[in-house]
């Protein structure tokens, strides 16, 4: 008999996260003390419990102003280099205490310049904050890493300027790059020249596609930009027909995004709030890992959510019958298509993905 699926025991399973956004994951308690300490004004509540039930309830309004104002007040309280290590430390904890054995968080530099810290002041504090937070999870019996992704915001004109940055601390654990921001408008070919730069110096990099915009977005960012992975990547469903009958035609792009084992971010519960699909059932995740498409699962924000790796796996369950051999082909999935080297994603695999999922079939 294997272990009974449910909430408690999904957590003592190891899990790999590809798509969560540091400024997205503040604890609501860190959201006041911060607020407190760097006089930012204008939070809707001063409890940590009132606080975090508006994040939740404000990005689930169907307004993009009010999902927009979440993460204006979570930018606003991370101006300093001291809320920036405080931030990423206690998300290194958070992520480490759900089961998560390797993730890769990402942000954008650009929006934390509000008080005149540099680009790398930004960058070594968020680094020596996933330090500190590796460490104290370590010191409390879990082991996690974690690997940043920066982001360049598309509607801007700095993606270069970040391409470089991502360069500078490949060596530090800054294993890839970006775009994020509006999709509609802003399409990846606007940022060519970080993209090429990036190829010519080996560089990872992943594109939000396919979230918001359709095909077009995932093309583009595929044969105009190379990206490696597609954050979110839902439309690409667009492209896939299924008969009455159950058969199944897919397109020329899901075909090859299938045949090149393109990794999807998908993020169930952010998909639901931003509109992407209209239900949990009604997720592509169910068609695509079906069709055995590169298929993980991530948070994306888990403040504005109220979710973890784990309450997503919960709702998946619950949703699709998953069970223990579907968590291990997401999480297998995600630790091959994440941006550490091949000898570093094998020992993770071999060392704690698998034999954490062999306890659990046992």
């Amino acid at each position: 008999m294997s272990t009974p699926v449910n909430l408690e025991n999904i957590r003592q399973a190891p899990k790999v996260l590809l798509h969560d956004h540091l400024d997205g994951g503040l604890r609501p308690q860190t959201v006041l003390d911060l607020a407190h300490e760097g006089g930012y004004p204008g939070l809707p509540h001063d409890n940590a419990d009132d606080l975090a039930r508006w994040f939740v309830t404000a990005a689930d309004s169907g307004s993009l102003e009010r999902y927009l104002e979440t993460f204006a007040h979570t930018v606003g309280v991370m101006q300093t280099s001291e809320a920036l290590f405080r931030v990423a430390a206690e998300a290194a904890e958070d992520l480490a205490d759900d089961g998560v054995v390797y993730a890769e968080v990402r942000y954008a530099p650009e929006l934390f310049q509000e008080r005149g810290l540099t680009l790398d002041e930004i960058v070594q504090a968020v680094q020596d904050g996933f330090r500190e937070g590796e460490r104290r999870a370590e010191a409390a019996g879990k082991r996690i890493r974690i690997g940043t992704l920066l982001c360049a915001m598309r509607q801007n004109a700095r993606s270069t300027e970040i391409a470089n940055l991502a360069i500078r601390y490949r060596d530090a654990q800054v294993v890839g790059f970006d775009i994020a921001g509006p999709e509609a408008g802003f399409p990846p070919t606007r940022n060519l020249d970080a993209f090429e730069y990036l190829r010519q110096q080996n560089a990872h990099f992943t594109i939000h596609a396919g979230e918001a915009f359709g095909l077009p977005s995932i093309w583009e960012a595929i044969q105009h930009c190379g990206a490696e992975r597609l954050g979110h990547g839902v439309r690409i469903v667009d492209d896939i027909k299924v008969d009455d009958d159950g058969t199944v035609h897919l397109g020329r792009l899901a075909s090859y995004v299938r045949d090149r084992r393109i990794p999807l971010e998908m993020c169930p519960s952010s998909n639901l709030q931003t509109g992407a699909v209209s239900s949990l059932a009604d997720h592509p995740i169910g068609l695509l890992a079906r069709l055995r498409f590169r298929v993980t699962i991530n948070t994306d924000n888990r403040l504005m959510s109220h979710c973890s790796m784990s309450s997503e796996f919960a709702a998946l369950h619950e949703t699709f019958g998953y069970g223990w051999e579907e968590f291990q082909w997401f999480t297998v999935n995600a630790m091959k298509s994440s941006f550490l080297g091949f000898d570093e994603r094998l020992a993770i695999i071999n060392e704690q993905i698998k034999p954490g999922y062999a306890d659990l079939f046992s």
